[in-house]
Formats: structure tokens, sequence, C-alpha cells
């Protein structure tokens, strides 16, 4: 592989925790009490979009708002205190020492790159998608396309790395390869991944 495109969350970042806490507060915040492995659990295999449409059945779309308002608040104050996975400086310092490129593609916003340049990892990628681009959500591979487009990149010589199966799937749809990153072994589902790891290390 020469190329290859990261997810942030969860992948690059363990941002989890963060999320996960500032979803428990903001549902508390309003009354009513959510079991927070329930919560990672979901985040993990699906969306934070879809764990929300979960939480928020029975719920009126004036509550929602409230409670989606609050979560951005404590989630953007936890996001700033997350910390790369162990393994990720050196795999990406690798993957640029031996001629390759990395990029990011994350439903993030532009925060991803400010936690970038705080940790001394911008310089290491080539290109950027976040969720400012206004691209359609993986697994649509729109926003893969794009980056291919962009940066010249060669499809069978390229890699989408997530934590979800969404991730694999946008590589897939784009035509080409998926990695599967399940540091917990907590994705069941049935998905037909190229590689599966466990730790940021063994992606190369």
């Amino acid at each position: 592989m020469k190329d290859f495109i990261w997810d942030f969350d969860g992948t690059l970042y363990d941002t989890y925790p963060g999320m996960v806490a500032s979803f428990v507060a903001a549902f508390e915040e309003n009354g009513i009490v959510v079991d927070s492995r329930d919560v990672y659990r979901k985040m993990r295999k699906y969306s934070v979009g879809r764990t929300f449409g979960e939480y928020f059945l029975d719920i009126s779309a004036e509550l929602q708002q409230k409670i989606k308002a609050s979560y951005h608040v404590h989630e953007n104050n936890a996001s700033r205190n997350a910390q790369p996975f162990a393994g990720v400086e050196e795999v990406c310092q690798k993957i640029t020492s031996s001629g390759g490129r990395n990029f990011l593609l994350t439903h993030r916003d532009r925060s991803s790159l400010k936690l970038l340049k705080k940790d001394g990892l911008f310089a290491l990628f080539t290109g950027f998608v976040t969720s400012e681009d206004n691209f359609p959500r993986k697994p649509d591979p729109e926003s893969l396309l794009h980056l291919c487009d962009l940066f010249s990149i060669n499809r069978k010589e390229a890699v989408m790395i997530g934590d979800r199966v969404l991730d694999v799937e946008a590589g897939h749809n784009a035509e080409m390869q998926g990695y599967l990153f399940d540091p917990d072994n907590l994705i069941d589902e049935s998905v037909i991944c190229d590689k599966r790891v466990a730790r940021i290390s063994e992606i190369i």
C-alpha cells in the first residue's frame, strides 16, 4: 500500500471516552439516565447520529434539540483533551518515510486538524476531508473519490482505515481496500475487511 486514508474518531484519536461522557451528561442534565456502556457500543458499531436516534424515541423535538446542543458543548470541551492512539505517530511516520502518504477523512469538523497540529502530526498528512467539505457521509465513496482525483491516488495501492463497518464499506465502494481497527473486538457484524487489527502498529 502507498496511500493510507484514515478515519479520525476511534482510529487516529481515542475520542470515544469524551464523546460517551458528553452524551451521558447531556441526557442526565435533562433528567434522562442512559447506560454509558450501551452508548459506547452503539457509537462504535454505528454512528453518533444513529445513537441519538435510538435514544430519541418518544422524546419531543424540542427536548431533542436541547440535548443535542448540550452534547455539542460538552463534546467540544472534551475533544480538546483527546489523545492519539498508541502507535499513530510511528506508523504515519513510517508510511511517509517509505514514500507513502497519509490522508484524513472524517465526519468531524476542522477541530480534528487542530488536534493533529497540537500533537505534531499535521505535517505527516497530505490531504484532508472534514465535515465542513459537505460530502455525503461514509459509506458513500464520494469523499474518497474526491481525494483520489485531487491527489492522483491509485486506488489499487490505497486503503481506507477506520473503526467501524461503514469505513471499510466506504473503501470498498471506492474500489480500494478497507482495514478495520477494532481494539476491543466489538464489531461482530459480518464484515469483509482486507485486514482487521487490534493495534495501530499492525496496520503496516
